[in-house]
Protein backbone atom coordinates (compact mmCIF):
# COMPACT_ATOMS: atom_id res chain seq x y z
CA UNK A 1 0.00 0.00 0.00
CA UNK A 2 1.30 3.50 -0.89
CA UNK A 3 0.35 6.51 0.82
CA UNK A 4 1.09 10.67 0.32
CA UNK A 5 0.00 13.05 2.47
CA UNK A 6 -1.45 16.30 1.22
CA UNK A 7 -2.11 19.57 3.59
CA UNK A 8 -5.63 21.23 2.38
CA UNK A 9 -5.19 23.60 5.34
CA UNK A 10 -4.35 23.58 8.76
CA UNK A 11 -7.14 21.78 10.28
CA UNK A 12 -7.52 19.39 6.68
CA UNK A 13 -5.49 16.69 5.51
CA UNK A 14 -5.85 14.70 2.65
CA UNK A 15 -4.21 11.12 2.17
CA UNK A 16 -4.02 9.07 -0.93
CA UNK A 17 -4.26 5.64 -0.98
CA UNK A 18 -3.31 3.16 -3.88
CA UNK A 19 -3.94 -0.11 -3.04
CA UNK A 20 -1.62 -2.30 -4.95
CA UNK A 21 -3.57 -5.43 -7.60
CA UNK A 22 -1.45 -8.57 -5.70
CA UNK A 23 -2.93 -7.09 -2.59
CA UNK A 24 -6.54 -6.58 -3.86
CA UNK A 25 -5.92 -9.76 -5.58
CA UNK A 26 -4.79 -11.93 -2.42
CA UNK A 27 -8.33 -10.89 -0.81
CA UNK A 28 -10.27 -11.43 -4.09
CA UNK A 29 -9.30 -14.72 -4.53
CA UNK A 30 -10.20 -15.33 -1.07
CA UNK A 31 -13.43 -13.97 -0.76
CA UNK A 32 -14.16 -15.86 -4.59
CA UNK A 33 -13.40 -19.22 -2.93
CA UNK A 34 -15.59 -18.33 0.02
CA UNK A 35 -18.56 -18.06 -2.00
CA UNK A 36 -17.37 -21.16 -3.90
CA UNK A 37 -17.57 -23.62 -1.27
CA UNK A 38 -21.24 -22.58 0.09
CA UNK A 39 -22.82 -21.24 -2.86
CA UNK A 40 -25.18 -23.65 -5.16
CA UNK A 41 -24.80 -22.77 -8.50
CA UNK A 42 -27.29 -24.29 -11.08
CA UNK A 43 -25.22 -27.01 -13.39
CA UNK A 44 -22.47 -27.80 -10.95
CA UNK A 45 -22.72 -29.67 -7.39
CA UNK A 46 -22.16 -27.95 -4.18
CA UNK A 47 -19.36 -26.40 -3.40
CA UNK A 48 -17.86 -27.19 -6.99
CA UNK A 49 -18.27 -24.25 -8.86
CA UNK A 50 -15.78 -22.53 -10.75
CA UNK A 51 -14.32 -19.54 -9.28
CA UNK A 52 -14.54 -17.36 -12.25
CA UNK A 53 -18.12 -18.54 -12.70
CA UNK A 54 -18.98 -18.13 -8.74
CA UNK A 55 -17.40 -14.47 -9.62
CA UNK A 56 -19.21 -13.39 -12.20
CA UNK A 57 -22.84 -14.89 -10.68
CA UNK A 58 -21.81 -13.19 -6.87
CA UNK A 59 -19.80 -10.25 -8.66
CA UNK A 60 -21.88 -7.57 -6.27
CA UNK A 61 -21.34 -9.28 -3.36
CA UNK A 62 -18.24 -10.16 -3.20
CA UNK A 63 -16.82 -6.83 -4.17
CA UNK A 64 -18.73 -5.38 -1.43
CA UNK A 65 -17.36 -7.84 0.75
CA UNK A 66 -13.81 -7.04 -0.79
CA UNK A 67 -14.17 -3.21 0.06
CA UNK A 68 -15.39 -3.99 3.59
CA UNK A 69 -12.43 -5.51 4.41
CA UNK A 70 -9.68 -3.49 2.80
CA UNK A 71 -11.13 -0.10 2.51
CA UNK A 72 -11.50 0.49 6.83
CA UNK A 73 -8.06 -1.40 7.38
CA UNK A 74 -6.27 0.94 4.23
CA UNK A 75 -8.21 4.27 6.11
CA UNK A 76 -6.80 2.85 9.63
CA UNK A 77 -3.22 2.07 8.56
CA UNK A 78 -2.87 5.70 6.81
CA UNK A 79 -4.08 7.88 9.17
CA UNK A 80 -1.18 5.92 11.77
CA UNK A 81 1.14 6.06 9.10
CA UNK A 82 1.43 9.59 8.86
CA UNK A 83 0.23 10.14 13.08
CA UNK A 84 -2.85 12.36 12.62
CA UNK A 85 -5.29 12.34 15.07
CA UNK A 86 -8.09 12.74 13.55
CA UNK A 87 -11.81 14.52 14.70
CA UNK A 88 -14.12 12.22 14.19
CA UNK A 89 -14.74 9.80 11.23
CA UNK A 90 -12.69 10.29 8.24
CA UNK A 91 -14.05 10.80 4.94
CA UNK A 92 -13.37 8.39 2.20
CA UNK A 93 -13.90 8.97 -1.80
CA UNK A 94 -13.29 6.53 -4.48
CA UNK A 95 -10.97 7.40 -7.42
CA UNK A 96 -10.06 4.51 -9.15
CA UNK A 97 -13.09 2.70 -10.82
CA UNK A 98 -11.50 0.47 -12.69
CA UNK A 99 -9.44 -1.18 -10.00
CA UNK A 100 -13.07 -1.79 -8.98
CA UNK A 101 -14.47 -3.24 -12.14
CA UNK A 102 -11.29 -5.00 -12.91
CA UNK A 103 -10.91 -6.43 -9.26
CA UNK A 104 -6.82 -7.69 -9.17
CA UNK A 105 -5.92 -6.71 -12.17
CA UNK A 106 -6.03 -2.84 -11.69
CA UNK A 107 -4.88 -1.11 -8.26
CA UNK A 108 -7.41 0.69 -6.08
CA UNK A 109 -7.09 4.14 -5.56
CA UNK A 110 -9.13 6.72 -2.82
CA UNK A 111 -8.22 9.62 -0.55
CA UNK A 112 -9.07 10.29 2.78
CA UNK A 113 -9.71 13.41 4.06
CA UNK A 114 -9.32 13.87 7.71
CA UNK A 115 -10.06 16.89 10.16
CA UNK A 116 -7.79 17.44 12.84
CA UNK A 117 -6.74 20.20 15.61
CA UNK A 118 -4.35 22.34 13.94
CA UNK A 119 -0.52 22.40 14.72
CA UNK A 120 -0.28 25.34 17.18
CA UNK A 121 2.54 28.02 17.06
CA UNK A 122 3.31 29.71 20.48
CA UNK A 123 4.25 33.39 20.41
CA UNK A 124 4.29 35.26 23.32
CA UNK A 125 2.23 34.48 26.29
CA UNK A 126 4.67 35.36 29.15
CA UNK A 127 5.04 38.97 30.70
CA UNK A 128 1.48 39.58 29.37
CA UNK A 129 0.46 42.80 30.41
CA UNK A 130 -2.84 43.80 32.40
CA UNK A 131 -4.91 45.95 34.44
CA UNK A 132 -6.62 45.15 37.35
CA UNK A 133 -9.49 47.04 39.02
CA UNK A 134 -11.48 46.15 42.28
CA UNK A 135 -14.75 47.89 42.54
CA UNK A 136 -14.65 49.34 45.82
CA UNK A 137 -17.45 48.58 47.96
CA UNK A 138 -19.63 51.78 49.21
CA UNK A 139 -21.91 52.32 52.09
CA UNK A 140 -25.09 52.13 49.78
CA UNK A 141 -23.85 49.03 48.59
CA UNK A 142 -24.18 47.75 52.16
CA UNK A 143 -27.41 49.47 52.69
CA UNK A 144 -28.81 47.77 49.43
CA UNK A 145 -27.66 44.15 50.41
CA UNK A 146 -29.16 44.70 54.13
CA UNK A 147 -32.73 46.02 52.55
CA UNK A 148 -32.66 43.00 50.37
CA UNK A 149 -31.99 41.27 53.72
CA UNK A 150 -34.76 42.74 55.05
CA UNK A 151 -37.06 42.12 51.94
CA UNK A 152 -36.69 38.33 52.78
CA UNK A 153 -37.34 38.47 56.66
CA UNK A 154 -40.64 40.37 55.97
CA UNK A 155 -43.87 38.61 56.53
CA UNK A 156 -47.28 39.29 55.17
CA UNK A 157 -49.96 40.00 58.01
CA UNK A 158 -53.75 40.27 56.79
CA UNK A 159 -54.94 43.72 56.47
CA UNK A 160 -58.09 43.98 58.43
CA UNK A 161 -59.87 47.66 59.25
CA UNK A 162 -59.75 47.98 55.08
CA UNK A 163 -59.70 46.99 51.56
CA UNK A 164 -56.60 46.51 49.32
CA UNK A 165 -54.07 49.02 48.39
CA UNK A 166 -50.99 49.36 45.48
CA UNK A 167 -47.85 47.32 47.52
CA UNK A 168 -50.69 45.08 49.30
CA UNK A 169 -50.42 41.11 48.06
CA UNK A 170 -54.23 40.17 47.04
CA UNK A 171 -54.44 36.03 47.43
CA UNK A 172 -57.53 35.30 44.62
CA UNK A 173 -58.85 32.59 42.71
CA UNK A 174 -58.74 33.44 38.81
CA UNK A 175 -60.75 31.43 36.23
CA UNK A 176 -60.60 33.26 33.02
CA UNK A 177 -61.58 32.67 29.37
CA UNK A 178 -59.96 34.28 26.16
CA UNK A 179 -62.50 36.43 24.53
CA UNK A 180 -60.31 36.47 21.68
CA UNK A 181 -60.16 33.17 21.21
CA UNK A 182 -62.88 30.83 22.27
CA UNK A 183 -61.76 28.01 21.65
CA UNK A 184 -58.77 28.02 23.98
CA UNK A 185 -58.58 26.26 26.88
CA UNK A 186 -59.73 28.27 30.12
CA UNK A 187 -57.43 30.00 33.05
CA UNK A 188 -58.21 27.95 35.87
CA UNK A 189 -55.82 28.74 38.75
CA UNK A 190 -56.41 28.49 42.79
CA UNK A 191 -54.16 31.10 45.13
CA UNK A 192 -52.42 33.43 43.42
CA UNK A 193 -50.34 35.70 45.15
CA UNK A 194 -50.46 39.07 43.42
CA UNK A 195 -49.01 42.48 44.28
CA UNK A 196 -51.17 45.54 43.12
CA UNK A 197 -48.62 47.69 41.30
CA UNK A 198 -45.85 45.16 41.25
CA UNK A 199 -43.91 44.26 38.48
CA UNK A 200 -45.66 42.14 35.99
CA UNK A 201 -48.74 42.56 37.09
CA UNK A 202 -51.37 44.42 34.35
CA UNK A 203 -52.95 47.87 35.03
CA UNK A 204 -56.71 46.35 35.13
CA UNK A 205 -55.67 43.89 37.76
CA UNK A 206 -54.12 46.90 40.14
CA UNK A 207 -57.52 48.74 39.37
CA UNK A 208 -59.83 46.44 39.99
CA UNK A 209 -58.51 44.78 42.90
CA UNK A 210 -58.08 47.75 44.88
CA UNK A 211 -60.23 48.51 47.64
CA UNK A 212 -60.92 44.27 47.54
CA UNK A 213 -61.67 42.34 50.55
CA UNK A 214 -61.77 39.04 51.40
CA UNK A 215 -64.36 37.07 49.75
CA UNK A 216 -64.99 39.45 47.72
CA UNK A 217 -65.36 38.52 43.69
CA UNK A 218 -64.74 40.35 40.79
CA UNK A 219 -65.64 40.24 36.97
CA UNK A 220 -63.36 42.37 34.82
CA UNK A 221 -61.82 42.45 31.20
CA UNK A 222 -57.85 42.40 30.52
CA UNK A 223 -56.02 43.26 27.43
CA UNK A 224 -52.80 41.80 27.56
CA UNK A 225 -50.11 43.79 25.82
CA UNK A 226 -48.28 42.51 22.75
CA UNK A 227 -44.98 42.53 24.42
CA UNK A 228 -46.44 40.76 27.72
CA UNK A 229 -43.68 38.71 29.40
CA UNK A 230 -45.65 35.85 29.08
CA UNK A 231 -46.23 34.43 25.58
CA UNK A 232 -49.63 32.71 26.39
CA UNK A 233 -51.44 36.35 26.92
CA UNK A 234 -48.92 38.00 24.91
CA UNK A 235 -51.82 40.55 22.57
CA UNK A 236 -54.82 38.82 24.13
CA UNK A 237 -58.17 39.48 25.93
CA UNK A 238 -59.12 37.40 28.84
CA UNK A 239 -62.20 37.99 31.04
CA UNK A 240 -61.64 36.88 34.51
CA UNK A 241 -63.81 35.98 37.34
CA UNK A 242 -62.10 35.80 40.32
CA UNK A 243 -62.23 34.97 44.20
CA UNK A 244 -60.49 36.79 46.69
CA UNK A 245 -59.20 34.93 49.92
CA UNK A 246 -56.86 37.38 51.72
CA UNK A 247 -55.48 40.50 51.85
CA UNK A 248 -52.20 40.97 53.06
CA UNK A 249 -49.60 43.85 54.12
CA UNK A 250 -45.90 43.09 54.23
CA UNK A 251 -44.20 43.66 57.45
CA UNK A 252 -40.31 44.32 57.51
CA UNK A 253 -38.84 43.47 60.96
CA UNK A 254 -36.92 46.22 62.54
CA UNK A 255 -34.01 47.25 61.56
CA UNK A 256 -32.07 46.53 64.92
CA UNK A 257 -29.76 43.68 66.88
CA UNK A 258 -32.33 41.34 67.60
CA UNK A 259 -33.01 41.08 63.98
CA UNK A 260 -29.41 40.75 63.08
CA UNK A 261 -28.89 38.14 65.57
CA UNK A 262 -31.80 36.45 63.86
CA UNK A 263 -29.79 35.70 60.75
CA UNK A 264 -26.47 33.68 62.20
CA UNK A 265 -25.10 32.41 65.60
CA UNK A 266 -22.13 34.56 64.31
CA UNK A 267 -23.99 37.94 64.41
CA UNK A 268 -24.43 39.70 67.69
CA UNK A 269 -25.50 42.97 66.28
CA UNK A 270 -26.22 45.17 63.51
CA UNK A 271 -22.68 46.01 63.44
CA UNK A 272 -21.92 42.80 62.85
CA UNK A 273 -23.86 42.35 60.60
CA UNK A 274 -22.52 45.40 58.28
CA UNK A 275 -19.09 44.10 59.07
CA UNK A 276 -20.03 40.74 57.49
CA UNK A 277 -21.97 41.97 54.62
CA UNK A 278 -18.68 44.54 53.58
CA UNK A 279 -16.47 41.34 53.95
CA UNK A 280 -18.40 39.33 51.38
CA UNK A 281 -19.09 42.18 49.24
CA UNK A 282 -14.93 42.89 49.11
CA UNK A 283 -14.47 39.07 48.61
CA UNK A 284 -17.02 39.35 45.55
CA UNK A 285 -15.33 42.33 43.75
CA UNK A 286 -11.92 40.88 44.55
CA UNK A 287 -13.18 37.37 42.70
CA UNK A 288 -15.27 39.88 39.97
CA UNK A 289 -11.46 42.09 39.58
CA UNK A 290 -9.43 38.58 39.41
CA UNK A 291 -11.99 36.98 36.76
CA UNK A 292 -11.86 39.86 34.49
CA UNK A 293 -7.58 39.29 34.38
CA UNK A 294 -8.27 36.21 34.03
CA UNK A 295 -10.51 36.93 31.00
CA UNK A 296 -8.34 39.76 29.69
CA UNK A 297 -5.08 37.51 29.43
CA UNK A 298 -7.00 35.02 27.55
CA UNK A 299 -8.39 37.68 25.09
CA UNK A 300 -4.76 38.72 24.54
CA UNK A 301 -3.72 35.59 24.13
CA UNK A 302 -6.40 34.85 21.08
CA UNK A 303 -6.02 38.03 19.66
CA UNK A 304 -1.99 37.62 19.23
CA UNK A 305 -2.36 34.15 17.80
CA UNK A 306 -3.75 33.43 13.94
CA UNK A 307 -5.32 30.00 14.63
CA UNK A 308 -7.45 28.04 12.48
CA UNK A 309 -9.96 25.82 14.05
CA UNK A 310 -11.82 22.49 12.78
CA UNK A 311 -15.24 22.90 11.32
CA UNK A 312 -16.75 20.07 13.02
CA UNK A 313 -15.39 20.69 16.63
CA UNK A 314 -17.17 24.75 15.77
CA UNK A 315 -20.09 23.38 14.65
CA UNK A 316 -20.59 20.80 17.59
CA UNK A 317 -19.97 23.57 20.71
CA UNK A 318 -22.41 25.75 18.92
CA UNK A 319 -24.74 23.13 19.15
CA UNK A 320 -24.12 22.78 22.62
CA UNK A 321 -24.71 26.47 23.32
CA UNK A 322 -27.80 26.44 21.30
CA UNK A 323 -29.20 23.37 23.40
CA UNK A 324 -28.39 25.21 26.59
CA UNK A 325 -30.28 28.67 25.45
CA UNK A 326 -33.06 26.46 24.44
CA UNK A 327 -33.34 24.29 28.13
CA UNK A 328 -33.01 28.00 29.49
CA UNK A 329 -36.02 29.20 27.70
CA UNK A 330 -38.24 26.10 28.13
CA UNK A 331 -37.19 26.45 32.18
CA UNK A 332 -38.59 30.17 32.03
CA UNK A 333 -41.60 29.22 29.89
CA UNK A 334 -40.48 30.54 26.47
CA UNK A 335 -41.77 28.64 23.75
CA UNK A 336 -38.73 28.23 21.49
CA UNK A 337 -40.88 27.24 18.32
CA UNK A 338 -42.11 30.60 18.33
CA UNK A 339 -41.60 32.34 14.91
CA UNK A 340 -40.58 35.39 15.95
CA UNK A 341 -37.31 34.01 17.33
CA UNK A 342 -34.36 34.93 15.05
CA UNK A 343 -32.59 31.44 15.12
CA UNK A 344 -30.23 32.37 12.57
CA UNK A 345 -28.60 35.58 13.91
CA UNK A 346 -28.48 33.48 17.40
CA UNK A 347 -26.87 30.46 15.92
CA UNK A 348 -24.48 33.54 14.04
CA UNK A 349 -23.76 34.93 17.33
CA UNK A 350 -23.63 31.88 19.31
CA UNK A 351 -21.06 30.36 16.44
CA UNK A 352 -18.47 33.50 16.92
CA UNK A 353 -18.26 33.23 21.05
CA UNK A 354 -17.81 29.51 20.63
CA UNK A 355 -15.29 30.34 17.97
CA UNK A 356 -13.42 32.40 20.46
CA UNK A 357 -13.71 29.98 23.24
CA UNK A 358 -12.16 27.11 21.52
CA UNK A 359 -9.17 29.31 20.56
CA UNK A 360 -9.17 30.14 23.95
CA UNK A 361 -8.79 26.31 25.09
CA UNK A 362 -6.77 25.33 22.58
CA UNK A 363 -3.43 27.98 23.19
CA UNK A 364 -3.96 27.20 26.70
CA UNK A 365 -3.84 23.35 26.05
CA UNK A 366 -0.88 24.34 23.60
CA UNK A 367 0.91 25.88 27.01
CA UNK A 368 0.04 23.10 28.93
CA UNK A 369 1.81 21.05 26.73
CA UNK A 370 4.75 23.69 26.51
CA UNK A 371 5.19 23.77 29.94
CA UNK A 372 4.42 20.05 30.95
CA UNK A 373 1.51 21.07 33.17
CA UNK A 374 0.06 17.69 34.60
CA UNK A 375 -3.05 16.94 36.41
CA UNK A 376 -3.06 14.33 39.59
CA UNK A 377 -5.13 11.62 40.22
CA UNK A 378 -5.08 13.15 43.22
CA UNK A 379 -6.60 16.64 41.92
CA UNK A 380 -9.27 14.61 40.18
CA UNK A 381 -10.93 13.31 43.24
CA UNK A 382 -10.86 16.81 44.88
CA UNK A 383 -12.82 17.93 41.48
CA UNK A 384 -15.30 15.24 41.64
CA UNK A 385 -15.77 15.86 45.20
CA UNK A 386 -16.28 19.27 44.69
CA UNK A 387 -18.64 18.66 42.13
CA UNK A 388 -20.19 16.04 44.56
CA UNK A 389 -21.03 18.42 47.18
CA UNK A 390 -22.07 21.16 45.17
CA UNK A 391 -24.94 18.76 43.51
CA UNK A 392 -25.51 16.64 46.98
CA UNK A 393 -24.83 13.62 45.47
CA UNK A 394 -21.95 10.87 46.92
CA UNK A 395 -18.44 11.09 45.08
CA UNK A 396 -19.19 7.27 44.06
CA UNK A 397 -22.28 8.62 41.95
CA UNK A 398 -20.48 11.60 40.75
CA UNK A 399 -17.78 9.14 39.21
CA UNK A 400 -20.22 6.11 38.38
CA UNK A 401 -22.05 9.17 35.66
CA UNK A 402 -18.60 10.46 34.66
CA UNK A 403 -17.59 7.14 33.71
CA UNK A 404 -20.16 6.37 31.79
CA UNK A 405 -20.12 9.55 29.74
CA UNK A 406 -15.94 9.35 29.57
CA UNK A 407 -16.41 12.73 31.76
CA UNK A 408 -12.98 12.11 33.92
CA UNK A 409 -11.30 12.63 30.74
CA UNK A 410 -12.95 16.35 30.67
CA UNK A 411 -12.43 16.64 34.18
CA UNK A 412 -8.76 15.80 33.69
CA UNK A 413 -8.49 18.41 30.86
CA UNK A 414 -11.11 21.31 32.47
CA UNK A 415 -8.46 21.42 35.33
CA UNK A 416 -5.02 21.37 32.80
CA UNK A 417 -6.25 24.17 31.26
CA UNK A 418 -7.17 25.82 34.56
CA UNK A 419 -4.09 25.12 35.54
CA UNK A 420 -2.60 26.71 32.89
CA UNK A 421 -4.29 29.52 33.00
CA UNK A 422 -3.13 30.60 36.66
CA UNK A 423 0.58 29.88 34.93
CA UNK A 424 -0.63 32.74 32.33
CA UNK A 425 -1.54 34.83 35.40
CA UNK A 426 1.03 34.35 37.68
CA UNK A 427 3.78 34.54 34.50
CA UNK A 428 1.96 38.28 33.62
CA UNK A 429 2.52 41.89 34.32
CA UNK A 430 -0.42 42.80 36.81
CA UNK A 431 -0.86 46.44 37.60
CA UNK A 432 -3.54 47.75 40.22
CA UNK A 433 -5.49 50.59 38.86
CA UNK A 434 -8.07 52.78 40.27
CA UNK A 435 -11.55 51.98 39.55
CA UNK A 436 -13.36 54.09 37.24
CA UNK A 437 -17.25 53.53 36.82
CA UNK A 438 -16.92 54.71 33.41
CA UNK A 439 -14.63 52.27 31.91
CA UNK A 440 -17.12 49.33 33.74
CA UNK A 441 -20.43 50.74 31.98
CA UNK A 442 -18.36 50.96 28.66
CA UNK A 443 -16.83 47.26 28.79
CA UNK A 444 -19.94 46.18 29.78
CA UNK A 445 -21.91 47.24 26.75
CA UNK A 446 -19.10 45.39 24.61
CA UNK A 447 -20.77 42.69 22.43
CA UNK A 448 -19.69 39.20 23.70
Amino acid sequence: MKTELKEISATRKQIDVVIEPEAVRAVYDRISDQYAKSANVPGFRPGHAPRGVVRTRFKDQIRTELMRELLPDAVQRAVEEHKLAPLGEPELNLENTEGLSELGEKPISFSVNVEVLPDIKLGDYKGLEVARRTRPVKDEDLDRVIESLRENSATLEPVEDRGAQPGDTVTANFHGKFLSEPEAEPIKVEDVDVVLGGPGVVTEITDNLTGAKPDDEKVFTVNYPADFTSKGLAGKQVEYTLKVSAVRIKELPQLDDEWAQSLGEEIESLVDLRAKVRGDLESQAKNEADNKVRADLVRQLVEGHELELPERLVAHQTEVRLESVVRDMIGQGIDPRNKELDWDKARGSLKEQASYDLRGSLLLERIADEEKIEVSEQEIDDEINAIADASRQSPEQVRGILTKQGGERSIAARLRNRKALEFLVANATVTDEEWKEEIAESESQKPE
